[in-house]
């Protein structure tokens, strides 16, 4: 399978290529990126060509898969391309800067029955399967996730400052954090349509265009949602301050780090089990499963459309949000 990365700045670059390389029946044949300086030692790693412009290096490669990243501003231009060319991608989350963008690449793909993934790679954690086997038929009444990352410097250490401004991002804590757990919520209820009821945004840490901070309130399913997202704890990438509570008819669920969930039940006793709860661990899962799913004609763990849904309820929040 040839397959190509779009936009190889992005900073999650290497939770695709690193897993692609060792995978035996894949080659990557090219990488691009407006700046070829910043694609080069991906270039170097994979024993590929650099290309400046991605409608080029498809046009040139005739690749069988994408991986397709870059600055959200891009993205959905991007989807639009591949989605013209029939050729199927994996797009970096948010795909797009408004909900609007979002639905139309999403129609746009469902249109051509074309393979599209998204990773919300969450998806992949134990913890719906786990929650399902403790409590089997027990509804879901409550539901919150906090998960906050480093702060802003990061993205200047990175070298993606497109990140800090909404002009390029689209938003801050909420959009680049917050969507997993959009999604989660979703998932975990099986879908339930949910309505932003409530949502405090704000931007007092780092004074910038995008928010550092946010908190959102959804309702439906027959549960209470609460997410929490910001670009706050002073610590290095993929560390966080992280609290998950899970509330169903007869058990309390709780994650306190990302690697223990606890399971108290309405009588008191109390077991867990170790797992790990955070999006970077399951990236090469992503991977490998989505050409797998490909290989197979089945869809994509989440979709164009998923992801439509879960920029709903990001759009909502910044409304209400938003000061």
């Amino acid at each position: 399978m040839r397959i190509v990365l779009i936009g190889v700045s992005h900073w999650h670059t290497p939770f695709y290529l690193d897993p692609l390389l060792e995978l035996p029946d894949v080659e990557v044949v090219g990488v691009s990126d407006p700046d070829p300086a910043r694609a080069e030692p991906y270039a170097a790693q994979a024993r590929c060509p650099v290309f400046t412009d991605a409608q080029d290096m498809c046009a040139r490669l005739r690749p069988d898969f994408v991986f397709a990243l870059g600055r959200h501003c891009d993205m959905a231009e991007t989807a639009r391309f591949l989605i013209a060319q029939k050729i199927p991608f994996a797009m970096e989350k948010p795909c797009a800067l408004t909900s609007a963008e979002a639905h139309d690449i999403a129609a746009r793909a469902a249109a051509a029955k074309l393979f599209a993934a998204v990773p919300f790679v969450i998806r992949y954690s134990p913890l719906r399967d786990a929650i399902r086997e403790i409590a089997p038929g027990e509804a879901l009444q409550y539901l919150s996730f906090k998960f906050v990352g480093g702060m802003v410097d990061r993205y200047r250490d990175q070298r993606v400052e497109w990140m800090l401004d909404r002009r390029t991002a689209g938003g801050g804590a909420l959009l680049n954090l917050g969507i997993h757990f959009m999604d989660l919520c979703r998932w975990l209820l099986d879908g339930a349509d949910l309505t932003v009821t409530g949502a405090a945004i704000g931007n007092r840490t780092a004074g910038l265009s995008i928010e550092d901070h946010a908190a959102v309130l959804l309702q439906g399913g027959g549960a209470s949602c609460l997410v929490e997202t910001g670009y706050l704890y002073p610590a290095p990438n993929s560390v966080f301050d992280l609290h998950y509570s899970i509330r169903s008819t007869r058990h309390h669920f709780a994650a306190r780090d990302d690697a223990t969930l606890e399971i108290v039940t309405d009588d008191r006793q109390h077991a867990s089990r170790a797992m790990k709860l955070t999006n970077v661990h399951f990236y090469p899962v992503f991977v490998r499963d989505t050409l797998q799913r490909l290989r197979d004609g089945r869809p994509p763990i989440a979709d164009l459309s998923d992801n439509a849904a879960a920029m709903d309820l990001v759009q909502a929040a910044y409304a209400i949000g938003t000061p």
